[in-house]
């Protein structure tokens, strides 16, 4: 797989399990109250804080393996099962609460400050959940210093499509409707189940390799 197709494959991992069209209805319900610019505002934070985790634990992969005793191997093959399971899930309708926790009744009354919200739940664990953190960490455990910029770049590109989506997308989702939102979240089931089993048949024949040496 040259660059061009690790990092396509990446960014639709992300996309498929962050999946920001879905939030974005679960973003303009907890900032109803608020204005224009501090929505802006919210978001930005929302995105900034996600992308500096990401990329935080992008580049800290191989120490945190190191020191847990980890096998990329081990990692792909448990995040490829997170990924299709949370694939699957959405593919018979049923988003993942991990990844995207139901907020009925959520306002920004119910935080210590506004901008709390843009940290938890938005950027955690909405926009980094333990599938998003999984896939991040199955594509650079190999330390190639081109992959894990290409992985950070490709999770970029998403906080970028997250914060349009997020400060525009309001006409976006009053459009699809929810019958739209659903069709929208089986599709990206689908991408996210494909990418779970690509994950898992590395992760097996890396293991494979390591057991036949």
């Amino acid at each position: 797989m040259g660059y061009v197709g690790f990092t396509l494959t990446v960014f639709a991992g992300f996309l498929a399990i962050s999946n920001p069209i879905a939030s974005t209805p679960i973003f303009l319900s907890i900032t109803s109250d608020e204005t224009d610019e501090m929505r802006k505002t919210i978001a930005l934070r929302a995105v900034l804080v996600a992308f500096g985790i990401i990329a935080i634990l992008c580049v800290a992969g191989n120490a945190i393996f190191a020191v847990l005793g980890i096998t990329v191997s081990a990692l792909q093959l448990a995040g490829g099962a997170i990924a299709f399971m949370i694939g699957f899930g959405m593919l018979q309708g049923d988003p993942s609460s991990v990844q995207h926790p139901t907020l009925h009744g959520v306002n920004s009354q119910d935080f210590t400050t506004t901008l709390d919200m843009a940290i938890s739940p938005l950027a955690v664990p909405i926009l980094v959940g333990p599938g998003t953190i999984a896939t991040a960490l199955s594509y650079t455990g190999h330390g190639d210093p081109i992959q894990i910029a290409l992985t950070i770049a490709a999770f970029g590109a998403l906080c970028l499509v997250t914060y349009l989506l997020f400060v525009f997308g309001k006409p976006l989702v009053r459009w699809l409707g929810r019958a739209g939102t659903r069709a929208l979240n089986r599709l990206m089931g689908l991408v996210l189940a494909v990418v779970g089993v690509q994950l898992l048949l590395k992760g097996l024949a890396g293991a494979l390799q390591t057991f036949g040496s």
